[in-house]
Formats: C-alpha cells, structure tokens, sequence
C-alpha cells in the first residue's frame, strides 16, 4: 500500500505504523460525574469498521509525523490523507 503523505509524497506503508481509530483525537472532558465512563468507552470501545474509516498513522522511518488517512478497510483504498495536526483543527467544521 503507497500513502501519498501530503509533505514527502509517496511513501510504502512499511514505514509507517497504524495507531488506531481517529477519533482518537477527540478526547473526551473531565466531567465530575461521568468522566470515569467516558474515559472507558474512550480507551477500550471501538467499532470495527467494514468500509470508510479515518485511521491515525505514526510515520515513523521518515519524518515522524503524524497523519489522519481516510481509507476503505475492505479495499485498501486511500481516499485522504492528512496531518493529524490539520485535521484536529477542522474538526467540527466539516462532515468528511
């Protein structure tokens, strides 16, 4: 799989590593009465997606970057990639 990162172009996928669900980056705010289990479904609730999924990538033998990839988990196929840095400050402002 290439990953056409948005800095260095493209890359092969063995240089990266897969860190989970994007949505990793929306932590959840301290509530005094239900933080505990927002916390739990934070961490350990996940749904395992057939199809488009955003996914956190670590870049890790290149230039240590961080990148949210929109991809189809059946096919492989790339539709976005973006620096995480990117797109937690549109988060909220788009539905993609």
């Amino acid at each position: 799989m290439i990953i056409d990162h948005p800095l260095l172009g493209p890359r092969d996928a063995s240089e990266f590593i897969y860190l989970g669900d994007a949505s990793l980056l929306k932590r959840p705010k301290w509530d005094e009465e239900k933080s505990e289990d927002n916390f739990y479904k934070y961490l350990y609730l996940r749904e395992n997606v057939a199809g488009m999924h955003k996914e956190l990538w670590f870049h890790q033998q290149g230039d240590r970057s961080w990148l949210v990839i929109s991809r189809n988990t059946v096919t492989h196929e790339i539709f976005k990639v973006e620096l995480a840095t990117e797109f937690k400050k549109n988060m909220g402002k788009s539905n993609d």
